[in-house]
């Protein structure tokens, strides 16, 4: 399987609200992270657990992919992103646009950041 159909893989799986199949792409020690910044899943069963409790929170969460790029080992998506109301009562988190940058190693993905 190439990157790119890797990488959309894992989106149709985050679309899907399957962590299990999104996270089946990824290496053990592959994270989430802020480009550039902090890491906010850290790990396989960090990225699970922390998808997990974001798809709870607002279970109408989908990305929709509107560009996408490969450039030796990584696959850029230029995604749009709408939350849904959240289950928690907060505040409509309005639809976003974000870069998503899939690092690879080996055939497996071992870090997306998001540039915001």
């Amino acid at each position: 399987m190439s990157n790119l159909a890797t990488a959309e893989a894992m989106l149709a799986a985050y679309n899907a609200q399957d962590v299990d199949t999104y996270v089946s792409f990824m290496t053990d020690a592959a994270c989430e992270a802020n480009y550039r910044g902090d890491v906010l899943r850290e790990g396989k069963e960090g990225t699970r657990s922390g998808l997990a409790a974001a798809f709870a929170r607002w279970p109408q969460n989908k990305a929709e992919i509107r560009e996408r790029q490969v450039i030796g080992d990584y696959v850029l998506f230029r995604e749009y992103v709408t939350r849904g109301p959240a289950t928690d009562g907060s505040a409509l988190v309005e639809p976003f646009e974000v870069i998503a940058v899939y690092s690879f190693e080996g055939g497996k993905c071992s870090r997306v950041e998001f540039i915001r």
